[in-house]
């Protein structure tokens, strides 16, 4: 079997570093918020091309932060608006809730997964205050469009980069760069991923990013003195350490998924599957390879009695979800139809020739 993405072997390469900077951890007897997590911190912020990050727990906790450090400086109040993608990760609804914010859904665009730019400009209302995009599967949405929006209504951009570590515009700004504050996710299987749970928040806001270093931290503004009602949702140490050592190939690791994604987008010909849409620009990262297919559930069968394991990212739309209620009722046709005929196959950058060769040969075998 062809695992969708085999994280032993990408470890490996790091295995002998990243046993040795445990050793270094173990010795210092500072295990959380200590100087790798502040080296780390600056490195990331160089490297997506931002004055601060601050490190969070996990992705989630990032978007809910950034979100509970406006609502501190005023910028932003209990039941605000946001704007976001219908066909997101769950986690990101889920943050915008914590933070005691509205949640309003936008339909998806069939090609490229991100926000239906006509759905997003009729959902805007008084209370509207944070247009969120998801650069979903490591695509960025298109920033332009995004900037006038936020512009012409003047809303916050808060960008859910999760999924897009290193994906960058034509002029070279990376997505943790293209917002007020973008929020990252470096659970394992991410581009640049820990090895264990692990966030970051990136942006130039100053303000912003003194108030987030203290919430997540309970809101200490010194030890044991707290300025305001925070949470504990502090970058691991440790993960700290691993994550400077991955951070440094991550442009290498990406290059392979891109490889893998051009050999797919130009070597796949099969009349039941559609391919997604790449400019083959540097804005697409492939965290995600998605197919679509309307014999989705025959294909993954198929795929799987070939030895080729495949992930549905994702088989239920947030308004579908039991836990979102109070969206039952709503209708996304587009997101709906994605919901029910994406596929993602692998851009493990481990996947060798040979693995690839059959991963295009068997689809381009699929027959219904």
């Amino acid at each position: 079997m062809i695992p969708f993405l085999n994280l032993k072997n990408l470890n490996a390469p790091y295995e002998k570093e990243l046993k040795q900077q445990f050793d270094r951890f173990l010795n210092t007897g500072w295990y959380i918020l200590g100087e790798e997590v502040t080296f780390f911190e600056k490195e990331y912020a160089t490297y997506c091309g931002t004055s601060h990050c601050v490190g969070t727990a996990n992705g989630l906790d990032a978007i809910r932060i950034i979100l509970e450090g406006y609502k501190i400086l005023k910028k932003l109040h209990l039941g605000d608006e946001v704007l976001v993608a219908s066909n997101t990760y769950i986690a990101t609804i889920i943050a915008i809730k914590q933070a005691g914010l509205i949640p309003v859904l936008v339909e998806a665009d069939l090609d490229t997964f991100n926000f239906d730019f006509k759905d997003l400009e009729s959902k805007i209302t008084s209370k509207t205050k944070v247009v969120l995009p998801t650069h979903l599967y490591g695509q960025l949405t298109d920033m332009e469009k995004i900037f006038a929006f936020a512009k012409a209504h003047h809303l916050l951009i808060v960008a859910d980069c999760a999924q897009s570590h290193g994906a960058q515009t034509n002029d070279g700004n990376k997505s943790g760069s293209l917002a007020n504050a973008a929020a990252h996710s470096f659970y394992p299987t991410k581009n640049l991923g820990a090895l264990g749970d692990a966030g970051a928040i990136t942006t130039d806001d100053n303000e912003l990013a003194d108030v987030i270093k203290k919430y997540r931290n309970y809101g200490f503004e010194k030890a044991y003195i707290a300025k305001y009602i925070g949470v504990n949702s502090r970058l691991d140490e440790l993960q700290a350490a691993f994550l400077r050592i991955k951070l440094r190939d991550l442009d290498h690791q990406n290059n392979k998924r891109i490889a893998i994604a051009k050999r797919y987008l130009s070597e796949i010909k099969n009349e039941y599957i559609i391919m997604p849409q790449w400019n083959g620009q540097k804005d697409h990262v492939f965290h995600l390879f998605v197919i679509r297919s309307k014999y989705r559930n025959e294909l993954q069968e198929y795929l799987k009695n070939n030895g080729i394991h495949t992930i549905i990212h994702y088989p239920i739309p947030p308004h579908k979800q039991e836990a979102l209620q109070e969206f039952k009722e709503l209708y996304f046709p587009t997101s709906e139809q994605l919901h029910n005929e994406v596929l993602s196959i692998s851009t493990d950058p481990t996947l060798t020739p040979v693995e690839v060769d059959k991963i295009i040969s068997v689809i381009n075998n699929f027959v219904c």
